[in-house]
């Protein structure tokens, strides 16, 4: 008979913290029994109420530091303790590499079976305004319209007055996008009811030219008060390069919709990273922080080991970034996406670039490489970077199948970056090296690079 948990909900425990899980929790043990207690950190002593108890854990509030450990800092943010956008700011910067070191190595041997050299994090010199986009739900509270990131466990929204994260220029387009759909009475959308209009703010600032590219999601094509929303935007916004409209009027969390109409200037901005240049739309995916996308596509260069005469498949390509950084080291770049807005940006950024031995195909990387295979196409490397549920099987059967000398693989979730390493590994490919980065301060989510090589 299993033993039943020793806590219940509503329950107050007192818990020694030892370590944080993948979500930058801190976890205890309670007469053995496995706690997570979010904003408890490594070292702290702290009061906790449980509020949900599963068969083999429990989760608990933070009610009060009984004793604080030495890594424990003061959040720099005055939303730190409502906002769910940052889950470590209360965390030394130092134990945060740390930390995301912990989390690929354990989660790599947990779920894998991966044993391999998993490298320092590599981290910023000032991991503060790095993000260059925002993008914030809108809302209304009591008459008064709310742009900012969800509170924590709910979609109440916290009307965020600085995000130290952002670059401030996004800071601005929030502020007063909020302002004017204030000042005009522009419908804002209710979540519940699925009605009202404008339902996010997205705003793109570029660190190398400066420009801004604001979008507003709106639940409808119809926007009143359009000409002075623009102007006033106009006015307001320094180097703004162009404003668009972008109409999703699907339920659901799904930010951006499909289709797009442009208000003003260009739907595009123009950015930056080593000596590449790149159009960046509103739904272009784009790494947030461009000062460790090229510490992390850099990485992945070297991972490639390029002499000039390979052909690179780059799968999850999306505007190319990847793409043209191997281009100028490699024979040939077979780019593989599946938002057809993001091959049209990948075929112009390359134009823009002058490289001529890049070709980008639309598809699900599992539907378009198989074919490409069966006519013949080969890969001597194979660079991935998918979303966060991780390679489709069939996808890692095909690479295997062609079998490139070396695997670059680049993840946003350790998890299942174990998973398919694993399979690789059972497939004819040796995991070498993990290099993590972080992409993402102040949060717990991590980047991670791995090579592989052919046995």
């Amino acid at each position: 008979m299993k033993k039943k948990p020793p806590v219940k909900k509503g329950q107050q425990v007192e818990l020694e913290i030892h370590s944080l899980n993948h979500d930058g929790e801190g976890v205890g043990r309670y007469q053995g029994f496995t706690i997570f207690v979010p904003d408890a950190v490594p070292g702290d002593t702290v009061n906790a109420k449980v509020i949900s108890v599963q068969k083999s854990y429990a989760r608990a509030l933070l009610q009060s530091v009984i004793t604080s450990s030495p890594t424990r800092i003061a959040p720099s943010c005055e939303h730190a303790a409502q906002c769910g956008g940052c889950q470590l700011q209360h965390l030394q910067y130092e134990e945060q590499l740390k930390l995301k070191q912990n989390i690929v190595s354990d989660t790599l041997k947990r779920i894998g079976g991966i044993d391999i050299p998993v490298l320092a994090t590599m981290g910023m010199q000032d991991p503060w305004r790095y993000r260059n986009k925002a993008q914030v739900p809108v809302g209304l509270e009591n008459g008064t319209v709310r742009a900012g990131f969800y509170e924590k466990r709910s979609h109440n929204i916290i009307d965020l007055k600085c995000c130290h994260i952002q670059h401030p220029a996004n800071d601005n387009v929030v502020h007063t996008v909020r302002n004017i759909l204030q000042q005009l009475s522009v419908p804002v959308y209710r979540e519940r009811e699925h009605k009202g209009l404008v339902r996010h703010i997205l705003a793109r600032t570029s660190f190398t030219t400066e420009e801004v590219l604001v979008a507003i999601v709106t639940n409808g094509r119809q926007l009143p008060k359009k000409q002075e929303v623009v102007q006033q935007l106009k006015d307001s916004i320094p180097n703004l390069c162009g404003i668009v409209q972008n109409i999703n009027t699907r339920k659901g969390n799904t930010i951006l919709g499909n289709e797009e109409l442009t208000l003003l200037g260009r739907p595009w901005l123009r950015e930056k990273l080593g000596n590449l240049h790149f159009h960046v739309s509103a739904r272009s995916f784009f790494q947030v922080n461009p000062l460790q996308t090229e510490v992390l596509y850099n990485k992945a260069l070297e991972y490639a080991n390029l002499s000039g005469t390979e052909t690179v498949f780059d799968l999850y390509c999306g505007i190319g970034t990847i793409s043209l950084f191997l281009a100028r080291k490699a024979a040939k770049v077979v780019g593989v996406e599946s938002v057809e807005a993001a091959v049209h940006d990948a075929r112009e950024n390359a134009n823009v670039n002058n490289i001529k031995n890049a070709e980008f195909h639309t598809g699900t990387a599992e539907t378009v490489v198989p074919r490409l295979f069966k006519q013949g196409y080969h890969a001597d490397v194979v660079v991935v970077d998918p979303p966060r549920k991780g390679c489709d099987e069939k996808l890692l059967a095909t690479i295997a199948a062609m079998r490139p000398q070396r695997i670059v693989y680049v993840s946003c979730n350790p998890a299942t970056l174990a998973r398919d390493l694993k399979y690789l590994q059972q497939n004819g490919y040796n995991p070498i090296e993990a290099q993590p980065v972080d992409m993402f301060p102040h949060t717990s989510h991590v980047e991670t690079v791995v090579l592989l090589e052919r046995k």
